[in-house]
């Protein structure tokens, strides 16, 4: 089994629009597509997506994905720094997660620089634009080829 899920926090479904000077002109469909192809190449069984603006739908996402996928991939966008919510999800599950930010948050606002998520996810891969989603699709291939 290879699978993986790419969960999208709240506004993100905006990408495109939404400040491109920091989060760029791609669009949340132009990152799906982009790491769907790369799944497919890979040979990844399934990759889903969902995008929330909902805490709680994110949360039921983390906890229903414990025996139907492999990995997580959670951009968790303004949760990242105070849900605790979805940090505990996380923490109750045993499916690595992934966090991604396409900005560098450490670079931005003082209360962005804390993630109550990093100490329960795998890494965190923040500043790259879209391709931070990609290099955590990369990742988390790697690690499933391995434990092959």
């Amino acid at each position: 089994m290879k699978r993986i899920l790419v969960l999208h926090g709240p506004n993100l479904n905006l990408l495109g629009t939404r400040e491109p000077e920091i989060y760029g002109s791609m669009t949340l469909d132009d990152i799906n597509g982009m790491l769907e192809v790369r799944a497919k190449e890979a040979g990844i069984e399934r990759i889903d997506f969902l995008q929330s603006n909902f805490e709680g739908e994110l949360v039921d996402a983390i906890q229903k994905a414990r025996g139907t996928y492999d990995f997580i991939l959670l951009n968790a966008a303004a949760f990242t720094h105070y849900s605790i919510a979805i940090r505990d999800a996380i923490a109750a599950i045993d499916v690595p997660v992934i966090e991604i930010h396409l900005s560098n948050v450490h670079q931005r606002e003082e209360f962005r620089h804390r993630s109550v998520i990093a100490p329960v996810v795998m890494g965190q891969i923040a500043g790259f634009g879209a391709d931070s989603y990609l290099a955590a699709l990369e990742i988390a291939i790697r690690r499933l080829e391995r434990e092959r």
